[in-house]
C-alpha cells in the first residue's frame, strides 16, 4: 500500500523549504510564479493529495457548507446549487446537500444535522410552511454564519441574495394591462413567505394603479407546485362565465403549467379563452404546447452570489450584512396572447 505523498517530500525533490511548498499549494502570492509551477508539477507527478483532516485541525474549519432547499423536482433550485458549487469548489469547499420538501420540521431538523456536523456556515431557502424563525435565531445567536437566497425571513441580521419579487410582479402586470387585459387574477403563494406577500402586494398595486377592481375569488393560493396551480385554477374556472378573469398571473411556472392543464381539460384554450404568466423561466416554459410568458430569473447568479456572501461571513464576523437584489427580464411567449393580439392588430 502506498504511503500518502507529504509537503516534505516535494520540498526534498525541489531542494525547497515545505514552507515555499505550502504557499505554493494554497496559491499564496508570496511565491514566485516559477517556483509555484515547479511545486505544482512535482505534486501532481507524485501524486499528492491535500491532508484536509490537518488543515480542518490547524485552521479550526471543516470547509464544508451546508445547503437546505425546499424542492428538487423543478429546475430553479438545481441552477441556483449548480452556481453555489462553482464558487465552493473554487474555494476547497464542500457542499451538504440537505431537502426539506416544502416542510418545516424536515427544515429543522436538516439545521441541526448541519450544526452538529459542524459547518462552517448555511446556505438556506426557506420550506413554504415556515411560520417562525426560531430556528435560524438560535444558529445565528449559536455564531453560524447563515445566508438566505431566494426565500428570505427579514429583521434576523441574515444576508439574503433574491429578486425584488414586487417590482417583478408590476412588470408582469403592467405587460398583461398593456395588452388590455381588465379581468386579472392571481394564483398566489403563500403570505407566510416574504416571496408570496411580494408577488401578491404587486398585484394587488398594479391593479389599484390601473384603476381595475378586482374580486377576492380572483386570488387562489396555489402554493409552488403543478398540482397547487392545477387545483387553484379549478377554483377559478368554476366561476360563474361573468365573473370569469380574461388572464391569470401565476406565482411559478409550475403552477402556470398546472393551471393551464386544467384549462386545457375544461375545453378552453390559452390565450384565446384566459391568457396565464409564469414566474422563474422553467427549462419547460419554452418547451411546453403553449410556450409560458414568465420573469426570467437568474437562478445561477442567485446561487454564485449567496456562495461568495456567505464564504465572506465565514471569513470575517464584521462582514456587512446584505440584502442583495438581482434584475429580472420579461420574457414574452405565446401563452399571454401578446402576439395574437399584434397579429390582429396587423390585420386592421
Amino acid at each position: 500500500m502506498n504511503k500518502r505523498v507529504t509537503i516534505k517530500q516535494i520540498a526534498i525533490e525541489l531542494n525547497v523549504s515545505m514552507m515555499t511548498v505550502s504557499r505554493a499549494l494554497n496559491d499564496r502570492s508570496n511565491v514566485d510564479s516559477r517556483t509555484k509551477q515547479r511545486v505544482l508539477e512535482t505534486a501532481a507527478r507524485l501524486g499528492y493529495k491535500p491532508n484536509y483532516v490537518a488543515k480542518s485541525l490547524a485552521l479550526n474549519k471543516t470547509f464544508s457548507i451546508g445547503v437546505v432547499f425546499p424542492e428538487i423536482s423543478h429546475s430553479f433550485f438545481p441552477e441556483v446549487i449548480k452556481g453555489i458549487e462553482r464558487v465552493a469548489s473554487k474555494n476547497e469547499y464542500q457542499l451538504i446537500l440537505s431537502y426539506t420538501a416544502e416542510n418545516q420540521s424536515r427544515e429543522i431538523q436538516a439545521l441541526q444535522t448541519l450544526e452538529s456536523k459542524r459547518v462552517d456556515g448555511i446556505l438556506i431557502s426557506m420550506a413554504q410552511d415556515v411560520d417562525n424563525t426560531d430556528h435560524y435565531k438560535v444558529l445565528i445567536d449559536d455564531g453560524i454564519p447563515l445566508t438566505f437566497f431566494d426565500r428570505c425571513a427579514t429583521g434576523l441580521g441574515a444576508s439574503c441574495v433574491r429578486i425584488d419579487d414586487y417590482q417583478s410582479a408590476l412588470l408582469v402586470m403592467k405587460h398583461l394591462m398593456g395588452l388590455g387585459y381588465e379581468k386579472i387574477a392571481h394564483l398566489h403563494g403563500p403570505v407566510e413567505l416574504e416571496l408570496g406577500r411580494q408577488r401578491l402586494e404587486g398585484y394587488k398595486d398594479a391593479m389599484k394603479s390601473g384603476n381595475l377592481s378586482f374580486r377576492e375569488e380572483w386570488l387562489v393560493e396555489s402554493g409552488f407546485s403543478e398540482k397547487g396551480g392545477y387545483e387553484a385554477m379549478n377554483n377559478i374556472l368554476a366561476l360563474r362565465k361573468p365573473d370569469m378573469p380574461e388572464a391569470v398571473m401565476c406565482v411559478n411556472d409550475p403552477v402556470a403549467i398546472g393551471a393551464m392543464e386544467a384549462i386545457s381539460l375544461a375545453g378552453l384554450k390559452v390565450p384565446d379563452d384566459i391568457a396565464i404568466t409564469g414566474f422563474t423561466d422553467d427549462v419547460r416554459a419554452k418547451l411546453i404546447r403553449v410556450p409560458l410568458t414568465t420573469i426570467e430569473q437568474p437562478t445561477y447568479a442567485i446561487g454564485k452570489k449567496a456562495a461568495r456572501k456567505l464564504l465572506r461571513h465565514i471569513a470575517s464576523k464584521d462582514e456587512e450584512v446584505e440584502d442583495i437584489v438581482l434584475d429580472t427580464r420579461l420574457i414574452v411567449r405565446e401563452s399571454c396572447g401578446a402576439r395574437k393580439k399584434s397579429e390582429k392588430l396587423s390585420v386592421l
